[in-house]
C-alpha cells in the first residue's frame, strides 16, 4: 500500500514540475495504459474460479448497489435543487 501511495506522490511531484511543458501526448499514453490495466484486470478476474462461480450473485449485488446509489443521488440532488431555489426567493 505504501508503494502505491509513494507512486501517487511521485506522480504528483512530477506533474507539478512538468506542468509548463507541452505534454499533448500524455492523454494518449494514459488512455493506452488504462486500457492495458483493464485488460489485465479482466484476465485476472477470468482466471479466478470463485468470481466466475459467483458471477450471478455478484451481478445482482452490483445492480442493487448501483440502483440505490443512482436513486439516492437523484433524490438528494432534487432536494438540494429545491432548497437552493427556495432560498433565492
Amino acid at each position: 500500500m505504501f508503494i502505491v501511495i509513494a507512486f501517487m506522490f511521485i506522480g504528483g511531484i512530477l506533474g507539478y514540475i512538468l506542468r509548463r511543458r507541452n505534454t499533448g501526448y500524455t492523454s494518449k499514453v494514459i488512455m493506452i495504459l488504462i486500457c492495458l490495466l483493464l485488460l489485465l484486470l479482466g484476465i485476472e478476474v477470468g482466471q479466478n474460479p470463485e468470481i466466475i462461480n459467483g458471477i450471478s450473485t455478484i451481478g445482482v449485488e452490483a445492480l442493487t448497489i448501483t440502483i440505490a446509489a443512482v436513486a439516492g443521488s437523484a433524490i438528494m440532488s432534487l432536494l438540494l435543487w429545491k432548497y437552493i431555489k427556495s432560498r433565492k426567493k
